[in-house]
């Protein structure tokens, strides 16, 4: 036999009370049969009066108080009507129907969908670091000892040729030789009616300065051993580059090999400062954009910039993308891993539709709005959004159109309301039999929709 469709409404409201073991007095009547009964002489009108929760009409207490589930105030059923106010309006399958008292005592608040230009101020924090092409090694080119540091201080500043140290060793002396020799034939060829031995002394000469400069001996010293014909014990290295020096592994007297590094030197007369950007103030950063860089040592002093260079990766520590910022340095005031503030203007979204971002119901299965279709009726709604912006509102890509009300408070409450008609509709679903078309009400989705009037 088909059951009535009040027996399985009250089926359904057994089920969902059974089920959040929240221990519901259905029909709202206690103290068994002498609570059934009206006193002698006491009309319908008088009965005791019942409270009931706008949002869940299956709630129904003798005494005033909180709904269990949603914590709202209840309120009380006209006396001898069984049943809670009616709402306003028709929901569809999938809509919320709240009457407006109920909508006013949530605090329900809408605003629309429109078209905006959204701006972002990116502010950051950041790290002065080396401009990376000005960085220098000085290395040791031979085998032999250091016999003499005229750089001798991390810190110190030098200037390209300028001495660095006086190196000995074995095998620079030894070349000096060579080539003094090779000079020395070379001239004694020079008249000789053999061309081929001139020539060949030639040759051998060119390849002892060759050997020297490949030992980072310079042209002047060169010259100066072929005026002087002295073989020197030592020989100074110069610098190559201006800068200031940021390490200095070797002391005086200490042994060096072939490739070992003797000294760092970085130019800072321009610096890089590298700003942090959060993984979703990405879509607002490109190169070009420019950037005011402040300093806690210099309070009010703002220097330009602009973005030169995005880092391809994420930082493992601090999950941000570093952003590259070139600033000049005059006076070298700004010293590599000094702190900035970093404030980044950043190109406006012009006429795009946003709303306001604590409209957004995030999850991980995707982002939800609660659109109002008028008459107390509310929708949710699965939506793509984009950039956030500097005013609270955030870009609409998917799902609404412009001029559509979306919920901006307590949809938190219209999401547990939707969430408990969706299992209660899945407990009424006979087992096996597809869900009915949108337009095409079952017999049970009647039930449940009575259920919730």
């Amino acid at each position: 036999m088909k059951p009535s469709r009040t027996l399985t409404a009250l089926l359904i409201v057994v089920a969902v009370a059974a089920a959040l073991g929240l221990g519901y007095v259905i029909g709202g009547r206690h103290g068994g049969a002498d609570g059934d009964r009206t006193p002698a002489g006491t009309t319908a009108e008088e009965a005791k009066v019942q409270y009931t929760c706008s949002m869940h009409p299956f709630i129904i207490r003798d005494e005033p108080g909180l709904c269990p589930i949603c914590g709202m105030e209840l309120t009380p059923l006209k006396a001898g009507s069984g049943s809670a106010p009616q709402q306003t309006g028709e929901a569809t399958p999938g809509q919320i129907v709240i009457d407006p008292v109920t909508s006013q005592n949530m605090g329900i608040r809408t605003a629309p969908v429109e078209r905006r230009t959204l701006r972002r101020t990116i502010r950051t924090v950041g790290l002065v670091t080396y401009e990376e092409p000005s960085q220098y090694s000085v290395n040791s080119k031979i085998e032999g000892w250091i016999d003499k540091l005229h750089i001798n201080e991390t810190g110190q500043t030098v200037h390209k040729g300028q001495p660095l140290m006086e190196i000995y060793s074995p095998d620079l002396v030894a070349a000096q030789q060579e080539y003094l020799l090779a000079l020395e034939t070379t001239k004694r060829l020079a008249g000789a009616p053999a061309a081929e031995s001139a020539a060949g002394a030639g040759r051998l000469l060119d390849a002892a300065r060759t050997r020297l400069k490949y030992w980072d001996i310079t042209d002047r010293q060169i010259r100066e051993l072929e005026q002087t014909g002295q073989v020197r014990k030592t020989l100074t290295l110069h610098s190559p580059y201006s800068g200031i020096v940021t390490e200095k592994p070797v002391v005086e007297g200490m042994r060096v090999m072939s490739g070992m590094e003797l000294l760092q030197i970085a130019d800072i007369s321009r610096v890089w400062v590298n700003a942090d950007i959060y993984e979703y103030e990405q879509p607002w950063i490109k190169t070009g954009l420019p950037a005011t860089v402040e300093f806690s040592f210099a309070p009010g002093k703002v220097l330009d910039g602009r973005i030169t260079y995005i880092y391809p990766y994420v930082a493992g520590e601090t999950r941000t993308v570093k952003a590259r910022i070139e600033l000049v340095n005059p006076g070298l005031e700004l010293k590599p891993d000094m702190y900035a503030n970093v404030n980044i203007e950043a190109e406006s979204v012009a006429d795009t539709l946003a709303l306001p971002s604590n409209a957004v119901l995030r999850s991980g299965r995707g982002q939800t709005v609660f659109v109002a279709l008028g008459e107390g009726r509310f929708e949710p709604r699965r939506v793509k959004t984009g950039v956030s912006d500097d005013d609270g509102y955030i870009q609409v890509q998917e799902g609404l159109k412009e001029g559509e009300q979306v919920v901006t408070s307590a949809q938190f409450m219209l999401d547990s309301e939707s969430k408990l008609r969706e299992a209660i509709q899945k407990m009424t679903q006979p087992e096996g039999k597809a869900p009915p078309e949108k337009d095409q009400p079952t017999e049970n989705q009647e039930n449940l929709d009575d259920l919730f009037k």
